[in-house]
């Protein structure tokens, strides 16, 4: 009987063992949601490491052929597999600049605008507005460019700009419309509700106390913004850096607007080529071997950017909100 008794405490005993062993202090339960989502998040991981592994399988001709020369070269020839990145790189960069250069302020002063002056009544219509611009396909940006955008550009603004400051070689050539300035303006309009909504977080999230301890002190309300965009800054420029990963990844508008020509131009009036527009204008024309991996190799050169600028932005952002959320609790 004291056997049977002893058998039974210590299998009582030696299962909750078992189970803390597999579980540690959670229940089943609750073990089980936790390798779910783990298992999600390295799918994710898994996902992103196979992209880059098939893109770099998929570019090894060129990359054998041309090395990394490949982003120095300014050919682009198919018919004698002749292959170069630089226009193309070229062509995103500028584009994305000028978008850059006419989005930000704009972005700036309306989130100013939204968490500094503007009644609640009247922030919030124009919030949404603004965000709702994010959600315009850019298929559509693009045939309201060719449409509206460039008539307009070609007929009005691009003469004017040329009588005044056609003595720059930024301005000089046959404006018709098509080419880096329209594409880098449509470029503008797209990016602005990403900076416009990341910079309204960061400025929201500087404490308070700030703002009411300027305005005590005597400075005026233009003078208590200044210091909340002084104590924003790494935040808003992490905003920008996100919306620059946006521009340089935009692909339809862009093909739509910029004239698709892989040369490098001084004038902002010729026509080029971004990296997207690239692979989205001629994959379906790659019959070679060598020219379908040359293109392969452009998607993975864009990623990298593409990448490289995303994790940029997160980490500002996050350290911009990081020590606001610190700085409140002090």
């Amino acid at each position: 009987m004291n056997q049977a008794v002893i058998k039974r405490k210590q299998r009582a005993t030696g299962t909750p063992g078992l189970l803390s062993a597999i579980f540690g202090s959670l229940t089943p339960a609750d073990w089980l949601f936790k390798q779910t989502t783990l298992l999600f998040a390295l799918a994710i991981a898994g996902t992103l490491v196979l992209i880059v592994i098939e893109m770099a399988t998929n570019s090894t001709l060129t990359f054998e052929k041309f090395g990394w020369s490949f982003i120095t070269r300014s050919a682009w020839n198919p018919v004698l597999d002749d292959f170069g990145a630089l226009p193309f790189i070229y062509g995103t960069a500028v584009s994305s600049l000028i978008g850059l250069l006419i989005a930000v302020p704009v972005s700036i002063g309306v989130a100013v605008f939204l968490v500094e002056t503007a009644p609640r009544k009247l922030a919030t219509p124009i919030s949404f507005v603004v965000q709702l611009l994010a959600a315009i396909p850019s298929v559509v940006y693009g045939l309201w460019g060719i449409f509206v955008l460039a008539p307009l550009l070609r007929d009005h603004v691009y003469p004017a700009i040329q009588s005044k400051l056609g003595f720059l070689p930024l301005f000089r050539g046959n404006p018709n419309g098509l080419g880096l300035l329209t594409a880098g303006i449509i470029l503008s309009i797209m990016v602005v509700p990403i900076i416009t909504a990341v910079t309204t977080d960061v400025m929201r999230a500087v404490p308070s106390f700030q703002r009411e301890a300027a305005l005590a002190l005597g400075a005026t309300k233009w003078e208590a913004t200044l210091i909340i965009l002084q104590n924003a800054r790494s935040g808003i420029t992490g905003a920008v850096i996100l919306g620059l990963g946006r521009a340089v990844g935009e692909t339809m508008a862009v093909t739509m607007l910029i004239g698709n020509r892989p040369e490098i131009s001084a004038s902002l009036f010729d026509p080029s080529f971004t990296i997207a527009s690239a692979i989205a204008n001629e994959f379906t024309e790659a019959t070679s071997e060598v020219y379908r991996h040359a293109l392969v190799e452009l998607g993975l050169i864009l990623f990298v950017i593409t990448f490289a600028i995303n994790v940029i932005a997160r980490l500002l952002v996050w350290t911009a909100t990081r020590g606001q959320g610190k700085a409140s609790h002090a």
